[in-house]
Order: C-alpha cells, then structure tokens, then sequence
C-alpha cells in the first residue's frame, strides 16, 4: 500500500478514532513507512529543510496543470511520517492552493502541535514555510 492510497480525510478519521497517542504515532510512523525513498542524488542542500532537528529533504515537481507534486524523505522514522502527513496536505496542489491551505488549523485538529517535542513542532513548522516558500517561487 502506497501513500497515494491514503487522503488526509482518512488520517483525520484515523486520528479521531484512535484515542491513545502511542497508536497515533504508530500510525504516523507507518505513513512515513508508505513514501517511496527518495534518489541518494536528490538527498541535497537543494531540496533539504533547514529549522529540522532530522535531516529532511522536499524535492518540488511541477506538472504542465502548475501542480507541485512534493516528493520527500526523511532519516527518522517518526519525521518521515510527518513529512507523509505535508504531502498529504500539500502535494497535487497549485501555488495558490498550497498558499491559501491553512496547515496548522488541519495539525491543530489533529492534536499534533501539542503533542510532539519543541524542536519536532519547529521542524514540523520549517516544512510548512519551506513548502509556502516553494509555492510562492513557482
């Protein structure tokens, strides 16, 4: 099963339906377990996210619709599900979309703002301005 099996809408109903938050980060992990591994040649300071504490690269790709489709990896596992989770919410989108998508409403809902380590939710929040910067440079 791959992350493109996966909709935010069916992480959102995952994440309120498990009440324990040792399952819910089992279940992040396990999303971050879906991402195809990014190419060693694309694992650069080009596409890596500055701010994380775990190395973490967003490699953009934009389709002839103006779409960025993100690709991403991560070398932790529970940082790699978070990278499955701003896909989830990001990829597929136009610029506009992407800027008008408001990420720490939807992680807020989630729970996982308060949830993860201050230097996990800075991280966290480098991925969603690395992914503004990138919408707003497309």
């Amino acid at each position: 099963m791959s992350l493109a099996d996966t909709s935010l809408d069916d992480v959102l109903d995952t994440f309120d339906f498990l009440d324990d938050w040792e399952e819910r980060y089992r279940y992040v992990i396990d999303l971050g377990r879906k991402l195809p591994p990014l190419d060693a040649s694309e694992m650069t300071d080009t596409y890596k996210v500055r701010g994380c504490q775990s190395q973490v690269w967003l490699v953009p790709d934009v389709d002839a619709d103006g779409r960025i489709n993100l690709r991403g990896d991560s070398d932790a596992h529970i940082v790699k599900g978070l990278v499955a989770l701003m896909l989830l919410i990001y990829s597929g989108k136009t610029p506009a979309e992407i800027l008008a998508t408001d990420a720490r409403a939807i992680l807020d809902r989630m729970g996982l703002s308060a949830h993860l380590s201050p230097m996990r939710a800075n991280g966290l929040f480098s991925m969603v301005e690395r992914i503004r910067d990138m919408a707003e440079a497309a």
